[in-house]
């Protein structure tokens, strides 16, 4: 049984794919991210992100799951990418 994904998640998730297709580029105001339990996924989000109080609840997340040793070389949050993409959904209309 499958289920069709809204089409602002859709969107957000063509914007940040977009976003981070080169692997060294990062836009300046922006942070590179790296998403999922098992399979991580690069993505690159605004700085502004890291004020909204469900971004820092991921961060804590990836505190007490990483600390400070990130095995990508980047910031990792342990959550699943469609749940990533939902907020991420949410926080670019604010």
């Amino acid at each position: 049984m499958g289920f069709r994904l809204p089409s602002v998640i859709l969107h957000a998730k063509q914007v940040l794919k977009l976003q981070s297709r080169n692997q060294t580029d990062v836009p300046k105001g922006h942070i590179a991210v790296y998403v999922g339990e098992i399979q991580k996924t690069r993505f690159v989000v605004p700085i502004s992100y890291l004020n909204h109080p469900s971004f820092v609840d991921l961060l804590n997340l990836a505190e007490e799951e990483f600390g400070f040793n990130h095995p990508m070389g980047g910031l990792t949050i342990p959550c699943d990418e469609d749940a990533f993409l939902h907020l991420t959904s949410q926080m670019h209309g604010c």
